[in-house]
């Protein structure tokens, strides 16, 4: 069933990523859905692969979101072609293990722009139109290394980028619940993506999970189910919240 109302869902090109999962989500619970990523191609055929499957309107758009002008008009060509919109997933990101005796300038304005700067950007250009209609959701991919400190890939970069979108969110959702927009964020810790794909040796993979309460690594579907829950219209009375996706491996 449709319900008739576009999600935005940021860096959703990758098959095995967590975005790509959550565009999937959406789609499967009625929304269209646009899909913005740097690699315009494979944008593309991720919203025509999952236009095909669930039967409703999607599009892919090429989008460098530390670019207002990208920005900008991936947005525009969204409103032309689809119903308006009512979800943001901001998921674009990158990592950064770097030690920070060792991270350059250039490293830490790249981490930052990607991760909150792209955010920002976005966030910034859907939010007038969800205060007009009276209804939005958004959803900060942040991470468990904003919480406990880096610990699998990020380092004080990454952690630091995370930690900020979790601030984001909350300051934000005070603004704009009065008009009917939740912002929340959800946290996930190992997940099984192509970011992780062959980036840890089998010993240093099993000590990781040895210390996951549940024993094993999430999956993409483990996170996509909750972001998916927090952009129903029925999700209207959390907002401001930090979801922790992580097995246990994290408790507070």
């Amino acid at each position: 069933m449709s319900v008739g109302r576009t999600a935005i869902v940021t860096g959703a090109a990758s098959l095995r990523g967590i975005g790509r999962r959550t565009g999937d989500k959406l789609a499967a619970e009625g929304w269209a859905l646009a899909i913005l990523d740097i690699d315009g191609d494979a944008a593309e055929a991720a919203a025509a692969e999952i236009a095909t499957r669930h039967g409703v309107e999607a599009r892919g758009h090429r989008c460098d979101v530390t670019s207002e002008r990208d920005v900008e008009q991936a947005f525009a060509a969204v409103e032309t072609t689809l119903p308006p919109v009512g979800a943001l997933v901001n998921n674009a990101g990158i990592t950064s293990p770097t030690r920070f005796a060792e991270v350059s300038i250039g490293e830490w304005e790249r981490v930052m722009r990607v991760n909150v700067h792209g955010s920002f950007l976005a966030t910034r250009r859907a939010m007038p139109g969800m205060v007009a209609r009276g209804f939005g959701r958004v959803v900060m991919l942040s991470s468990v290394s904003a919480e406990r400190g880096g610990g699998v890939f990020g380092g004080v970069a990454y952690s630091a980028a995370k930690a900020a979108l979790l601030g984001f969110a909350r300051a934000l959702a005070r603004e704009v619940g009065p008009h009917g927009v939740t912002v929340n964020s959800v946290a996930p810790g190992l997940i099984d993506t192509d970011i992780t794909a062959g980036k840890l040796n089998p010993e240093r993979r099993a000590r990781l999970i040895a210390e996951i309460p549940v024993n094993r690594s999430g999956t993409t579907d483990d996170v996509a189910d909750v972001v998916a829950f927090l952009c129903r219209p029925s999700t209207a009375f959390v907002t401001g919240a930090t979801w922790d996706i992580n097995g246990g491996s994290h408790i507070h």
